[in-house]
């Protein structure tokens, strides 16, 4: 079963852009952490402990524009990501057409990291809204040609 996952095209296309845009988003996780301990913006008390060590640590719980901005643009993928990884597995093993896997695949990673680039720059709006909606309906679009083959409709 494994090897004919691992010989198929469009599951091995799947998982590898599946795989870009997982770490994309893990690598938010990273840019968050880094945003707080550049900024010295905490939300828990013990985080704030450390940095302060022995000072007044409430100073370093609190909130900051950026720091939200990096956390709102995460959160974005968190909702996005996961339903994308479920949905776009099950399309891959409903046996869809090479050519339109990868299309499927290649403008959901693009309008990902597209995005995260009008999030964190600022790009005035509608840049992350189109973004967003055309990643939206890519995966809306693999689910439906996913139910249309497997329910023959």
């Amino acid at each position: 079963m494994m090897k004919q996952l691992v010989d198929n095209e469009v599951f091995r296309a799947f998982a590898t852009y599946a795989s870009i845009v997982l770490v994309k988003m893990m690598l938010m996780s990273v840019m968050t952490s880094f945003y707080r301990i550049t900024r010295k913006v905490f939300a828990n008390p013990e985080d704030a402990a450390a940095q302060s060590r022995g000072g007044d640590s409430k100073k370093y719980i609190r909130t900051d524009q950026e720091v939200e901005r990096v956390r709102r643009c995460h959160l974005n993928d968190l909702e996005n990501i996961v339903p994308f990884v479920g949905v776009g597995l099950l399309y891959a093993l409903s046996n869809p057409d090479l050519s339109s896997a990868l299309l499927h695949f290649r403008i959901f990673a693009g309008s990902r990291v597209l995005h995260t680039i009008c999030y964190l720059t600022p790009l005035p709006q509608p840049s992350r809204a189109l973004s967003f909606l055309l990643g939206f309906l890519v995966t809306l679009s693999m689910a439906f040609s996913t139910m249309r083959r497997l329910l023959y409709i």
